[in-house]
């Protein structure tokens, strides 16, 4: 049984034999017109039923096609067998949220943030953060006792968002002579923090703050704290917001 679901079709979710599309492979005149209504194509696979299955990504999400055996025309969705079991979830996670996890965890690492933890924590957490988010000073308050025992390492992706000064405050931070001393100390003072917004944000400062912010978007975060780390399995997971206890040992992992 196949299950439609119309264009664009956004799987949040997570097989069989899987083969990557060469990149001078050329696509089915059917498949090219899913691809130019914005998908992009970055895997086959073989389905049954004489279907062919395509894994593409689209906003960011992994989308299913199936061409038909004619060759003509595209289904767009989760492919069930007769035991209601989804023939589709194994393939995208294969091609396309595994290789999508391990993109945007190295633009994570190659981005402007601040560490706070040992360098050689055996667990990394990125964060993306802003000076006056009292969500993200609770989350660092959660934190401390992995991190003061060296088990994690917070990476704070800098941005500014919140307030006017959210911008300056972060450069503040960012320019300090020691950028993670200059954080915990900000953190640790709360609402009582002294911390001042720089009037003038230099260009290169500016130009970190405007990729990190555009790195956010991408990654489909909206709000502060957006917390990214790796599970169990190496797979790239999200939170937002301060976690609840529950929430916060799968973060952190054991105390």
């Amino acid at each position: 049984m196949i299950q439609l679901k119309p264009l664009p079709y956004l799987l949040a979710g997570i097989g069989l034999l899987a083969l990557p599309v060469a990149q001078a492979e050329e696509l089915p005149a059917a498949i090219k017109a899913v691809e130019a209504r914005g998908a992009e194509v970055v895997g086959r696979f073989d389905a049954p039923g004489g279907l062919q299955g395509y894994a593409a990504r689209y906003n960011g999400q992994g989308m299913a096609l199936y061409l038909t055996p004619d060759g003509e025309h595209v289904l767009v969705g989760s492919l069930l067998d007769a035991k209601g079991e989804d023939l589709t979830r194994g393939h995208l996670e294969k091609l396309v949220y595994e290789p999508l996890g391990k993109e945007m965890w190295a633009r994570m690492e190659g981005s402007s943030w601040i560490a706070d933890g040992r360098a050689d924590a055996p667990r990394i957490v990125y964060l993306f953060s802003d000076p006056n988010c009292p969500y993200c000073n609770l989350f660092w308050k959660q934190a401390r006792p992995w991190v003061e025992a060296g088990k994690v390492q917070l990476r704070h992706i800098m941005v500014g968002m919140l307030r006017a000064d959210s911008a300056g405050k972060s450069a503040a931070l960012l320019g300090a002579k020691e950028p993670e001393a200059a954080l915990n100390a900000h953190e640790a003072a709360g609402k009582a923090s002294k911390l001042k917004p720089l009037d003038k944000i230099p260009a290169e400062l500016e130009r970190q703050l405007t990729d990190n912010l555009m790195l956010m978007g991408e990654l489909g975060a909206q709000a502060t704290p957006a917390i990214f780390y790796l599970d169990d399995n190496g797979r790239l997971q999200q939170h937002q917001g301060a976690p609840r206890p529950d929430a916060l040992d799968l973060i952190m992992g054991p105390r």
